[in-house]
């Protein structure tokens, strides 16, 4: 990577200015970059030049396959080169592309399949039979292609397009088109379908070369799934907006990651939190020191990760960040510093002035400003705002006010204009007439090296208000006791935010996106207590 960095604005003019249509944004880059590599998926190297061949003849094979402007095509994959030019082929077409699971169940990938009733849906061959299962009842039945074996002597989805003659006139897709609906994780209930057009699309890959700077040069390497608003707004986008090439991996392996690093000299690479933290904890000897990252984007950043990654593994620059499937590239921590580790970030702009800045403010529960320091309710707009949840129109309309998305998380800004998250709206326990974020205290308790993961939840009370149960999963191969786990609070957590009752359970239900799903749990509560051992400190 060059040692001077090109501005972010630069790095994206080069290309010219377009119409806010996936189309256009690509053909720019196309005729740029030829024969560079775009995509690099093992030891497969698909270039510029050969990802445009493979949308034009996308086009005419889908066109085959019924797929006219405003149609939706299910991809449950894991990932996989064919993705980039499918997602393109389908937004030429004004078609949407609907990203599913690979890991769900027949019965969570029907829901998504059946509510945006599908015309047919790209897989990951060993996925075939749960996809032929999820949209059994779509009428008419969905047609099923694999994308990455000769599964049942079924030719891969690549050599059907190349069996069709391109198309070279086809242009339906455009900027206000919608482009991808992706269903959040649904922490509190069903998944929503997220509506995302193609200008959004682009303005956040866009907006995610300022905030990581990315370069002309930039190798991006992308383990998180292409069913993710981070892999494909972030990683996907952002590498086509600066013209750099995408690292492409199939899933997210610890053991193999540093190894992938080295080898395919990443630069930059996106994480959650999760892995990042399995990163830290796993043997050094699977860390390789020749590895080119200089830059990871990930939220929540701690201290310990912090000095794990730029001391241990040498990755100089991590940048903390916020964002939501429905607003995309919000806040970020600048760049080129300030940092506030622990913090959401600032305010996050595309590069160009021309495009309007995000607005971020903290509402009260009358949905009125509160003073910096106060908590409230974080609520935004901004250019890469959703179009709406798609076919529930309540739904999206609930989730604004006065033109301000409300997201459920409540934070607060300080007198530096870096907002910090205290916890969800839906994840308040009220314990003594106080408030406390069950997010808080699972991070605390999760601190312990005994521990794998937790889930505080407020439970009945005999004196009113909640009190405060924890559930806990230990990691493999370690024994920890209940009252190990309520030592640790004590020296982590101030009196009033201790659990009462500590349950060890062996497993915690969790949403497509690898979140603790707390809602599940709640049937289980009196369950849950009738095993927990009370503590009444």
């Amino acid at each position: 990577m060059t040692t001077q960095l090109t501005p972010p604005l630069e790095v994206i003019e080069k290309f010219g200015a377009h119409d806010g249509s996936v189309t256009h944004f690509f053909e720019q880059r196309v005729k740029h970059l030829g024969d560079r590599p775009m995509v690099e998926f093992n030891d497969e190297i698909l270039t510029w030049t050969d990802c445009h061949n493979q949308v034009n003849h996308a086009i005419s094979w889908m066109q085959e396959m019924q797929i006219n402007e405003g149609d939706r095509v299910g991809l449950m994959s894991f990932n996989h080169p064919s993705t980039i030019p499918l997602i393109i082929a389908c937004a030429r077409l004004g078609a949407i592309v609907v990203p599913c699971n690979p890991d769900f169940q027949p019965n969570e990938a029907a829901y998504i399949f059946e509510h945006t009733q599908v015309k047919g849906v790209v897989c990951s061959a060993e996925v075939k039979s749960k996809v032929h299962q999820a949209t059994e009842r779509i009428h008419p039945r969905p047609w099923v292609c694999v994308n990455d074996s000769d599964l049942d002597s079924e030719k891969k989805l690549q050599d059907k397009w190349l069996s069709c003659s391109p198309d070279l006139s086809t242009y339906k897709g455009h900027a206000d088109s919608t482009c991808l609906i992706i269903y959040t994780s649904g922490t509190t209930g069903f998944p929503k379908g997220v509506m995302h057009s193609q200008k959004s699309f682009l303005l956040t890959g866009e907006s995610f070369v300022q905030r990581m700077y990315l370069q002309p040069d930039e190798r991006v390497m992308c383990v998180l799934p292409l069913f993710h608003i981070n892999a494909l707004m972030y990683s996907l986008c952002g590498a086509m907006a600066c013209g750099g090439t995408l690292i492409l991996v199939r899933k997210f392996s610890a053991s193999q990651f540093w190894i992938t690093a080295a080898k395919t000299r990443a630069t930059e690479v996106n994480v959650i939190m999760s892995a990042a933290a399995i990163l830290a904890r796993r043997p050094s000897s699977e860390f390789t020191p020749s590895h080119c990252i200089r830059k990871m984007f990930l939220a929540p950043l701690n201290q310990d990760l912090l000095d794990t990654f730029q001391n241990k593994f040498g990755v100089p620059t991590l940048i903390e960040c916020y964002g939501m499937t429905e607003i995309p590239g919000v806040l970020s921590n600048p760049f080129l510093g300030p940092h506030k580790i622990g913090s959401m970030g600032k305010i996050s702009p595309h590069p160009s002035p021309s495009i309007k800045r995000p607005e971020v403010i903290v509402l009260n529960d009358n949905h009125e400003p509160v003073d910096k320091g106060q908590v409230g309710e974080l609520a935004v707009k901004t250019p890469t705002i959703m179009q709406g949840y798609y076919r529930d129109s309540l739904q999206t309309e609930s989730s604004f006010s006065n033109g301000w998305f409300l997201t459920g998380d409540l934070a607060w800004q300080d007198d530096d204009d870096f907002f910090f998250f205290f916890t969800r709206k839906k994840d308040i326990i009220r314990r003594k007439g106080e408030n406390l974020s069950g997010a808080e205290i699972d991070s605390a308790i999760a601190s312990h090296p005994k521990v794998l993961e937790c889930a505080a939840m407020g439970v009945p009370s005999e004196l009113g208000d909640e009190e405060l149960m924890i559930a806990v999963v230990k990691k493999p191969g370690e024994d920890i006791t209940c009252d190990e786990i309520m030592a640790h609070a004590r020296i982590t957590l101030s009196p009033l935010k201790r659990p009462r009752y500590v349950v060890l359970v062996p497993e915690l239900p969790h949403t497509g996106s690898l979140k603790i799903a707390k809602f599940k749990l709640k049937p289980q509560l009196k369950d849950l207590l009738t095993q927990a051992q009370e503590f009444l400190d």
